[in-house]
Order: C-alpha cells, then structure tokens, then sequence
C-alpha cells in the first residue's frame, strides 16, 4: 500500500482508481483525500475480481471538470495505421456513456489534429491490428488531453464513425484479418483522416429503464422504431411478444449532411428529437423522455456540458411518463368487442335495425340568446327581464335529468354535444340547456369513461347563446355528503369559468343554513344563483300538516334574503297536483317578487296538467323534456307543453317543426341504450304512496333486483313509505332519497317491521348511511330528528346540530394538487384540484395508460364531490 500511495502523491490529487480487466464503472472510484486511498483500493479490487476475475487496479488523474473524447483508429498487418477522427461521450451516467457525438463539437481543428496524433502514434507503438478505440479525458479549463485506455472491440457507438467516414468498421476488420493493407480493406486515402460533408451529432445508446441508463425486465408486446431522413435505429427484436431478463439497447444515428457548424448541429439535434418522440415501445419502462430532456437541455446545446453533466442536473429526471394511448385503448376496444361492457352484460341489446341517430342540420348563423342577455345585464337585472315577460320560458332537461331519470345517466358526451349546435340555432328563444351536476359528474367518470369538464367545454362551445344549468347539492356539491367550505366555493369558481350561467343549488333537506355557501360563492361568481325548494307531501292533505302552506312560503321569502336571484319549486317525485299547483304558486307569487321556475317528473302521469296549471298561476319559467326523454319518471313533455300555450298570452315562442326534428335524433339515441331502460310500462300513481324521486326510482329498481328483490318490488314500495314516515317524514332528495332507499332495502331482505326497527330490545344493525344522517351529517330537518330512533341507531354517540360544513377544516387544495400529481404521475388543471377521488382513478388511469381498469372498478371509496353509494351501481335521486 505504500508503493500505491507514492503512486497516488506523484499523481496528484484527485485520483481516479479503476479496474485494469473490465470497465462500465466495475472497480472505479474517485479518490480525494489521502486517508481514503487504503479502503477504496481494497473495496476496488474486490469488485473487480468479483466482475472480471482479476483484481488488478491502476491509478490515473482525475480531472474535476472533464470532457471524455475518443478516437477511432485501424491498424493492418503491413503496419499502417490511421485514424478516424473523434467522438464525444461526455454525457454519461454512473460511467456508462448515454449520448455519443460525432464530431466533438467543441474541438478546435488544432486540438482535433492534436488528438488524432496522439491515437495514430499509441497505435502504432503498439503494432495495433485492427479497429480500436482510444480514450482520453480532456480537462475542460486547461483544454489538455489524460489518456484513459485503449479498448480493443467493436461497441454500438463505432456506428457514428461509420457515418462520419463512410467505412464500414466490422467488414474492414475482416479484410484486414484475410491480409489486405489498409487501402485494399475499405480505407481509402479520401476517407481516412478527414471528415466527408455529412456531419453526424448525435447518436444515442439508448437503453430501456425507469431513469437514466437503468435497465428493466418485463414483457415487451409492441414496439415502432423511428425513421426518416437523418434518421436510422439498431435494435434486438422479435415479431412477437417476447420476455426478456433485459430490454435491449436500441442505437439511433441521426446526422445533417449541412457543413460543420452551429446550424448542422441544431439540425441534427432536433431531427433526434424528433426520432425519440417517434418511438413507441411499450411493456417496459423506457428512458425515452429523460434522453429528450438530455438533448433539448441548454448545456447540451450549446457543448458547456462535462461528464457530471447528468449527476448535477435533476431536472433531467422529472419527466412526465409517456401515456400510451393507443395501446389502452386498443386493450379497451378489444376488451369489450370481445367481451362486452360489464355494465351492459345481460341486459338488452339495441334493435339491430333501429335507425341511426342523425342530426338535424339547420343554416344561419347563431343568434343571441339568453346568455348574452345574461352577460348584458348581469344576475340582478336579468332575473328583472324574466320577470317581466309574458310568454313562459323553457328549460329543456333532456341533456342532464332527461337521461338521468330513464336512463340511469347513461348517455354519452358524444350523443348530448354534437345536438347542441342545432338547439343553438333552432331553439333560441330556449330559457336554458340543462346538461350538467347532479349524478352526471359521477356518473360519465364510473361508468362511461368520461370527462364530465369536457362535456361541459363541449356543450359552451357549441351552444354559445343558451344559458347552460347545473344542479348543485349546496354543500354536497356533487357528490353525496357534505365537503370544507372553501372546496365547495372552488368548484363553484370552476364551474362558472367552465361554463356554467344557471346554477340551482338545493338542500335535501330544506335547510337554508346548508345552502347558503354554494348561493354566496355562485353570486360572487356574478352567475345565476337559483335557489330550490324541494317540494314533499301535499299542501292539500290536512292530515299532513308538516309541508303546508305557510312552510313553502316562509321558504321563498328566506331564500330571497339570503340573496337568490331566481327561485325553484323542485318537485322530485311529481308529488303536486293541479289543484294544489294554483294554490302555491298564487301563494309564491305574492311571497316573493323573484322569477319562479318550476320542476318536475311525470311519475304519476298528470304532470302536464300541473305545468299548466302553474304557468296559468304566474310561474315564469317551466323544465320539460325533449319529446322522446319525457313521461314516466322524466319530466313533462316540451313539444306538447308548447303546442297547448300556442298562440296564448304565454306562448314559449319556439318552433314546433325544430322541436319534433331535435326529438327524433333524441328518439333514435335512446334506442341505442336499451340496455338501461327501466320495466315501468307506463304511469304509476304508487307514486304517492311512496314519494320516490323520478331519478331514483330506476335506480332503486335495480337495487332491489341485484338483492333478489325483484318480484317484492311493491314491498320495497311500502317499505320505502314507512321509512320516510319513521324518519319524521323528510324531504326526499339526494342524498336524503338515498337513506330512505337503504333504510327501505334493508326491512325487506331482512324481513323488518316498522315496529320492529323501533323497538328498543330488538338489536337493528342501521345502514351507515342512515346512521351519518341521524348523526347529523345532512343537516337538521324541520323539527329535528325522532329522540328515539336517533339513539337506537347512534349507540350513545352524540349527535349534533351544526352545519356539518362549519364543523369540517378548510382543505389544503396545493397539498390536494400534489397528492393528485402523484397519484396520475403528471400535472393537472385547476379543475382537477380535490375534484379527483379515489373512484374516478379508473378513469384516469385509463386516459393516462398507467393501468387497465373496467369504468366500474374503483378503489376505497375515500373521494371528495364524487362519494357513490357503497352498494354498487347506485346513483340515487336528483
């Protein structure tokens, strides 16, 4: 060890140790200080006998700031040796070079000239024979050459020289082997020792791993190399899918034939880039994004960069993974062509001679509409236009409860947005479009694999005059329990900048306290806030004084201090008759002064009558759907409700001939959902008796089905009454709705009585969800909640009153953007921010091809504004 350490002091330090018998970093260490010469000499030649069989070491200079240059030199039989200029592999990684360039571009011809002496003159002491490669280190201050090693084989980056000179390397070996001088070999005088016109630069070993050079095993079903001008790729492949212990090392070359300068080599740098976004190999992972940070980085550019170029520069390592697109959803495509969609599996087919929906194209320019109107005037003074006109307007449902109410939400973006141009040039003098919120947000994520802010984006850019609505959940958002206050205001800003005008937000339970921070952030948003009260029991029917008269009334006049521009009667079940219609709205309309806008199903079959009766009593605005998506539990039919005002005082003023023609592409989309439709034939008055919700009575039909509860449907019915009167007779809307449903499932498969559930020595184990909401985590209803069944179903926990939203922290949305980032590995836009749960990552890591998953798997159901119900498949009332 002494005779090493003069060795070292004659040197100089820093020292460079490395393997004598091998390379690719085996042996080698940096050596900087005295003290560690004994332990990195011992650790070195350990590996390296481990590695190569032979544990002998050498110490050379280490230069701090180094440049790693090499020759290529041929050496024949005869003696004679020349040189084929150089190539750069500065850029490399744990010793193993990444990037190879031909020339050095930052040589000087005189320190070129210097460097090609030095390599003929090595060889030729030497009686070199064959192809060889002299390495040298060039200290980047001083601009002085360290010779390295001379490596005698043939390695991926000969190929560079090969372009450079035109000379094929591995056949001039051969014929320098059968004995020919180096003229005869395929080394001319006019190739040797000068460059041709074609500058390579560069040409990169690329290597398949997570980061830098690292390999990765896995199956490697598909890849597509690159090609073009300036552009060829070496690599081991198979015509099949193939597993191999290590991914290849694939070589590309790209080169410009302009002469030698900046200009060539930006060409060929970007002509590499342009190869490396080409590539698509897929099953393993792959450096194809850190090579492109390498070769786009200012450094690499502009040739300051040294051999600790990749180690000083970790922005080279945070790259957005690729997305392989086109493999997930050919995976997908095949998946259910061959299997079919899960959520369709035995369910009806469509007719297979069923017309194809066809658009109804109209000419013309559009013309304006209600939002410009709206945008005009703002919030205040268009709620005074509305007031103020004679003719009702219409709100058409059909894009979002529509659908939601016979189809189980299931139509696709693609049928709902590419009508929307005709409704904007047919239909202008509509009131709004009706196309987001509610179970939709859900919904297009779980089960059909979409986006539901690209329905959105969608819908605004092709209907640009007609104000668009929502149904907002006041502080559930649009999910199914209450969330931080500041998350619900955010969403509102989104989804006011998303393109939202109409936002009706409602409490299910009447409970204006919990509405009240969706109605303050929708106005600072200077849209529409429309304020709903949920309209329950019958106004007529003394036996059931709760909802009277005076409660709605109280209500509007509440709703129109909190600061609600407009107000709706949102009628779920299609509880309210005509008779009783004439009665609350007349009473509405000297409560309040604000437009009133009504909704509601036609579960019981009579609620045009109702519509009509209400305009006749002064309501302003009316939901109806398209032809072909009312009746049943949807709402009343438009075409008809503006034929029987036609040529009245109130006259919509809308076109009967576009509305059958926008019913019959809507009539010829629905039959491609047959699937979903529901077993109702027709109207149901049971309707009254049970007070469902148009959009959870499918729903809740197909609950019982999966129960086995199917042919008991009509107990489930009685079941679902009883329940609501054993919670104190409660509004009836999601997530309300959905307790009920629960609490109604659960009697029957268990064979349960009212009496039975009340009764204090019979142990009831409580759905969850009617548990959360006893405890008072949906509000307070008016009168509070049954003493007695509060604390059977609480097991001594303590209720509380307070608005669940005041009682939950302010989320951390930055916190939430990271915890997003990670989870899908790339950035995402500020709608995405606490909007992604856990049960939309399906979704999303179907769009970003991180995994496969079926649109109806999902993870713990953990997820803020998309919270479904624990039992599959359910999306309960509005």
């Amino acid at each position: 060890m002494a005779v090493v350490a003069k060795m070292a002091e004659d040197i100089g330090y820093p020292i460079m140790l490395k393997a004598s018998w091998g390379g690719g970093g085996r042996g080698m260490r940096a050596i900087h200080d005295p003290k560690d010469l004994a332990r990195e000499v011992t650790e070195a030649k350990r590996e390296a006998m481990a590695a190569f069989g032979k544990d002998e070491v050498y110490l050379e200079k280490l230069v701090e700031r180094a440049r790693h240059v090499e020759s290529q030199v041929l050496g024949d039989t005869h003696g004679n040796v020349v040189h084929l200029f150089e190539r750069d592999c500065s850029v490399q990684r744990r010793n193993q070079k990444v990037v190879e360039r031909a020339p050095a571009p930052y040589l000087t011809e005189a320190q070129r000239q210097e460097l090609a002496d030095y390599s003929t003159r090595i060889a030729q002491a030497t009686n070199y024979v064959g192809a060889g490669t002299v390495e040298y280190l060039m200290d980047m201050d001083s601009g002085k050459f360290y010779f390295i090693e001379v490596n005698p084989r043939i390695q991926v980056e000969h190929t560079v020289t090969e372009v450079v000179t035109g000379i094929d390397i591995v056949k001039a070996q051969i014929h320098i082997l059968e004995g020919f001088c180096h003229r005869h070999a395929g080394i001319g005088r006019s190739e040797a020792g000068r460059y041709p016109p074609q500058r390579p630069c560069p040409a990169v070993p690329h290597h398949h791993g997570r980061s830098g050079t690292e390999l990765h095993s896995g199956l490697w079903p598909h890849h597509r190399l690159s090609f073009g001008l300036g552009v060829s790729a070496f690599a081991w492949t198979a015509e099949r899918p193939i597993r191999a212990p290590s991914s290849p090392v694939i070589t590309i070359r790209c080169w410009s034939r302009s002469p030698l300068g900046r200009r060539a080599l930006q060409e060929t740098i970007a002509r590499m880039d342009r190869a490396l976004r080409e590539f698509r190999i897929r099953g393993v992972a792959t450096n194809l994004t850190f090579l492109e940070a390498i070769i786009t980085h200012p450094k690499f550019k502009d040739n300051t960069y040294t051999t600790r170029f990749i180690d000083t520069t970790p922005e080279l390592f945070q790259q957005v993974k690729r997305q392989d697109r086109a493999t997930k959803l050919l995976t997908y495509l095949a998946d259910v062509t061959v299997n079919g969609h899960p959520e369709a599996k035995g369910r009806p087919k469509p007719s297979s001679d069923a017309a194809k929906p066809i658009i109804p194209r109209i000419q013309g320019d559009i013309v304006d509409g209600t939002k410009q109107k709206l945008d005009a005037l703002g919030p205040k003074k268009f709620a005074e236009w509305v007031r103020a006109e004679k003719r009702v307007l219409l709100t058409d449902t059909t894009m979002r409860d529509g659908h939601q109410s016979l189809l189980a939400t299931r139509v696709r973006t693609y049928d709902i947005a590419r009508i929307a141009g005709t409704y904007a040039r047919a239909l202008p003098n509509l009131f709004s479009l009706e196309c987001w919120g509610g179970a939709t947000f859900d919904v297009s994520m779980r089960f059909l694999t979409e986006d539901p802010w690209e329905r959105l984006a969608k819908v605004r850019e092709d209907a640009p005059n007609l104000l668009l609505q929502m149904l907002l959940r006041g502080a559930n958002g649009v999910g199914y329990k209450n969330y931080p206050d500041n998350v619900v205001k955010y969403f509102v800003r989104q989804a006011a900048k998303g393109g939202i005008d109409v936002f009706r937000v409602f409490d299910c339970l009447n409970w204006v306290d919990n509405m009240r921070v969706s109605m303050d952030a929708v106005a600072e948003e200077n849209k529409i806030c429309e304020a709903a009260i949920c309209y329950t029991g019958d106004i007529l029917n003394s036996a059931r004084p709760k909802y009277d008269l005076k409660y709605y009334t109280a209500l509007a006049a509440e709703l129109e201090r909190a600061g609600a521009h407009m107000i709706a009667l949102k009628d779920m079940a299609g509880l309210l008759k005509p008779a009783a219609a004439t009665v609350l709205f007349k009473a509405l309309r000297e409560a309040t002064d604000l437009p009133i806008h009504f909704h509601t199903h036609d579960t019981s079959g009579i609620s045009a009558a109702t519509v009509l009766a209400a305009v006749d009593a002064g309501v302003d605005v009316v939901d109806a759907a398209m032809d072909a998506f009312s009746g049943n539990t949807s709402q009343p039919c438009l075409g008809s409700i503006v034929e029987a005002l036609r040529g009245s005082e109130r006259d919509p003023g809308l076109d009967p001939e576009w509305i059958r023609r926008i019913s019959f592409y809507w009539e010829a989309v629905r039959n491609q959902y047959a699937a979903f439709e529901s077993d109702l034939k027709g109207p149901a008055s049971e309707v009254y008796l049970h007070e469902m919700p148009g959009g959870q009575f499918t729903n809740l039909k197909e609950q019982a089905r999966s129960l086995g509860l199917e042919t008991r449907w009509h107990q489930v019915a009685q079941a679902y009454a009883d329940a609501n009167q054993m919670f104190g007779d409660i509004v009836k809307v999601t997530p309300s709705s959905k307790v009920v449903g629960d609490m109604a499932l659960m009697m029957v498969s268990q064979d349960l009585t009212v009496a039975d559930v009340k009764n204090p020595a019979k142990d009831v184990s409580f759905p969850d969800s009617v548990v959360s909401m006893l405890k008072g985590d949906l509000g307070q209803p008016p009168g509070g909640w049954p003493k007695a069944l509060q604390e059977k179903a609480l097991k001594g926990e303590k209720p509380y009153t307070e608005r669940p939203g005041s009682l939950l922290a302010d989320a951390d949305l930055d916190a939430e953007r990271k915890v997003i980032e990670t989870k899908l590995e790339r950035s995402v836009s500020d709608y995405r921010i606490r909007l992604l749960p856990d049960v939309s990552e399906s979704f999303h890591r179907l769009r970003t091809g991180r995994r496969y998953l079926w649109p109806g798997q999902r993870a713990a159901d953990t997820g803020l504004f998309l919270r479904p119900d624990r039992r599959r498949g359910t999306v309960a009332g509005a």
